[in-house]
């Protein structure tokens, strides 16, 4: 078998990231893969992911993001291609508010994260977003929370760039090679795949909505994989309003319903519809065995959720996709070692708000490999949380 100085699983957000991190410090790694990543199957697409500064779901993600920007960033001046595109985020709450978003508190720890790390921002009346933002349909009740720096980044670009630069620096990857099992010893840790044996100093797991699959029964109990749907739906008129420059990414904690929405300009211009979703924590499947397909039924139930909030769009949906989220009771991170197994870490860093932090976690992941510790404060994300 051939040696290397870590073996990551899973390449999505993640795992791409720390495989990048790990070739670029010069170590002997390899990628494995089941699929060929960037792909459709499990979280990491989907065209755009939402990313802000000052988090809601806790202030000490915000170290995160703030580098991971930074990686984007040199990653774009390496490779010349765009990651990153700054719109402008909006968060739209109330106290009359009925849907939570992964905190019951998401908006006031927004605006508490922003002062603390001197985020720019402003605070908005109902007025100043309507005429700041006239298509959606405010409450005089509503507040907002604008932070300039706020925008998105595109997935499958971002985990493809940082593949290619992993090779670039000498990383081996794997595609279509489904991982069997691991058996780790005092020293090393030997992979099993479909196709091979492989061993590692240390192995990164980093498989997402497989990883409960695969880091042992009773250590997968606080991991619920949930389907999501993404919609893209037609302007009733020109795309103009949606457009980028002239609307924000946004995150709508709604009055009378259960779901907060989100979403995002038109970042594809004017045929490529506007992208809005919702996030549902009820209902459990599996990777293998979700239906990945989106009923029209689902579109059309989509449509008049979210009608009464965004008037401009119609009911003709341009796409819709479905993915997964792998989520943990209190919708923290996982990033911590096997609590038997001191060569293999698990990284799940998860519950539908990860990949705004993926390039620094990928960070993060390499610097546990080779040194044992990380420069950020991962103690929020130990998995010994739930025993």
């Amino acid at each position: 078998m051939e040696r290397y100085d870590a073996v990551v699983l899973g390449l999505g957000a993640m795992g791409s990231a720390a495989l990048y991190q790990l070739a670029k410090r010069g170590r002997k790694v390899l990628g494995l893969d089941q699929f060929s990543p960037p792909h459709v199957l499990g979280s990491s697409h989907g065209d755009t992911r939402i990313t802000r500064l000052a988090i809601g779901e806790g202030e000490h993600y915000t170290p995160l993001v703030m580098r991971s920007h930074e990686i984007w960033r040199e990653i774009e001046r390496e490779t010349g291609i765009s990651l990153l595109t700054v719109t402008g985020g909006l968060v739209i709450s109330s106290r009359a508010k009925t849907s939570v978003l992964n905190m019951q508190d998401f908006f006031a720890t927004t605006v508490a994260a922003a002062k603390t790390y001197r985020i720019a921002h402003d605070i908005l009346d109902a007025n100043a977003i309507r005429r700041r933002f006239p298509p959606f349909n405010i409450r005089d009740d509503e507040i907002g929370y604008y932070e300039s720096e706020a925008g998105f980044v595109r997935p499958e670009t971002c985990i493809q760039g940082q593949l290619n630069l992993a090779k670039k620096y000498g990383a081996a990857i794997h595609s279509n090679e489904k991982v069997l099992g691991f058996e780790p010893s005092r020293a090393s840790v030997i992979i099993s795949t479909v196709k091979d044996k492989y061993l590692a100093n240390r192995l990164i797991v980093s498989a997402g909505a497989w990883l409960p699959q695969l880091i042992g029964e009773s250590y997968a109990k606080p991991f619920a994989v949930r389907r999501q749907t993404l919609f893209w739906f037609a302007p009733k008129g020109s795309a103009a309003p949606f457009l980028p420059g002239n609307f924000p990414i946004y995150i709508w904690e709604l009055q009378g319903r259960k779901q907060a929405i989100y979403g995002f300009p038109a970042v594809d211009g004017e045929s490529g519809g506007v992208k809005v979703a919702t996030q549902q924590y009820e209902t459990t499947t599996t990777p293998d065995t979700v239906d990945r397909r989106v009923l029209d039924l689902e579109a059309a139930a989509m449509y008049d959720y979210i009608a009464p909030y965004l008037p401009g769009l119609s009911s003709t949906c341009v796409k819709a996709v479905a993915c997964l989220y792998t989520v943990t009771p209190d919708a923290e991170f996982v990033i911590d070692v096997h609590p038997e197994f001191p060569n293999v870490i698990i990284a799940s860093p998860c519950s539908g708000h990860g990949f705004k932090h993926s390039a620094a976690i990928g960070e993060a992941l390499a610097e546990l490999a080779i040194d044992g510790r990380s420069r950020f404060d991962l103690s929020a994300f130990s998995l010994s949380r739930f025993s």
